[in-house]
């Protein structure tokens, strides 16, 4: 595993233990009841073949989960708290095969496949035949420094990059802390140009949409949906 600088160590895992405690306490804002509009939209414009396996890292319980696997993909995600892990599955109706898999807990049921651990901790071959990644709450999730780490370990877990759909919230940072974190186009490009092309698919006014933000104080919330496609 590559070695991590100490600040990068000790800023995730105070990241990890907050976004644990915010799950114990059900304290998930973020987690939509629904199937998010932007993946039915857009997901169909990647062209992905329907048994395409496709990655959704820092999942939480999405329905998304179960809308991709409707369109016929095997579908992998990771989740760091077991909590959520556990409630997707108990809201579905579902009961999953778990098996041991340090450092992760297997949970699989059809084509589906959660692995309850940390997305840092991934490696290559867990991930062997995905060639789709869908980001909704991923990037916004981490802080800027993290980023950049996330960004590393997917260049280190996708040595030939794949077709992926990043959904991105751009707000004024100084109007809310975060998380989630407002990501502005110029960073998405700094972190992906050099192995995809970026092509924006979307650009919406979200704040009428999400009186929760503007109680927060946002004046402006833009959401933003990206196809990076992978550089020939």
């Amino acid at each position: 595993m590559a070695a991590h600088k100490p600040n990068e160590v000790m800023q995730h895992t105070m990241e990890t233990q907050f976004w644990l405690d915010r799950w114990q306490r059900r304290e998930i804002g973020w987690h939509l009841d629904e199937i998010n509009a932007h993946l039915q939209e857009h997901w169909p414009r990647l062209g992905l073949e329907r048994e395409t396996q496709v990655f959704v890292p820092l999942c939480g319980k999405t329905l998304d989960l179960i809308w991709l696997v409707s369109q016929g993909h095997r579908v992998v995600g990771v989740e760091i708290s077991e909590t959520a892990v556990e409630a997707f599955f108990a809201e579905q109706g579902l009961s999953p095969r778990i098996t041991e898999t340090p450092p992760f807990r297997r949970y699989q049921m059809d084509e589906l496949t959660l692995l309850c651990g940390d997305f840092f901790d991934l490696e290559p071959a867990h991930l062997e035949g995905v060639g789709g990644i869908f980001d909704r709450a991923s990037l916004i999730a981490l802080p800027p420094p993290m980023r950049d780490r996330y960004a590393r370990h997917l260049r280190r877990l996708f040595p030939s990059p794949i077709d992926s759909l990043l959904i991105t919230l751009d707000y004024d940072q100084e109007q809310m802390s975060g998380p989630p974190f407002s990501v502005q186009p110029d960073e998405v490009g700094r972190l992906f140009e050099d192995r995809y092309r970026i092509e924006a698919l979307a650009n919406f006014d979200a704040l009428d949409d999400s009186p929760n933000f503007r109680r927060r104080g946002l004046t402006r919330l833009r959401e933003r949906v990206y196809w990076l496609k992978p550089r020939s």
